[in-house]
């Protein structure tokens, strides 16, 4: 048995919910917050049999797709300045982070 943790943007998490359903894995869905933008993120905790690992491997891989998106950023025109002026910056978001990780034992009580 393996335990997965898949770190996704909440963009995807509610199509990522309902892959799961329909294909009969069961998963426990945590709000949590990213570092880097400081965006909503959603992680996922799933524990699966060690034959179905790949299966949800690709579930997350196809519904949890990386973008590009443009956030507002500040650049001094002038150093004598104070002044700010925004422009937008580029970056990459979404996709999935996940970690695959063994379980000792499993209890449900």
């Amino acid at each position: 048995m393996k335990l997965i943790m898949a770190v996704i943007q909440d963009k995807d998490s509610n199509r990522l919910a309902n892959e799961f359903i329909d294909a009969n894995i069961r998963a426990t869905k945590l709000s949590s917050t990213g570092g880097f933008l400081k965006a909503g993120n959603s992680t996922f905790i799933i524990g699966v049999e060690d034959n179905r690992v790949q299966e949800t491997l690709e579930l997350i891989k196809k519904t949890c797709q990386s973008r590009k998106q443009y956030l507002s950023s500040t650049m001094s025109l002038d150093m004598s300045l104070d002044g700010q002026v925004p422009y937008p910056v580029e970056v990459e978001v979404g996709g999935a982070t996940v970690f695959v990780l063994p379980v000792e034992g499993f209890h449900q009580y």
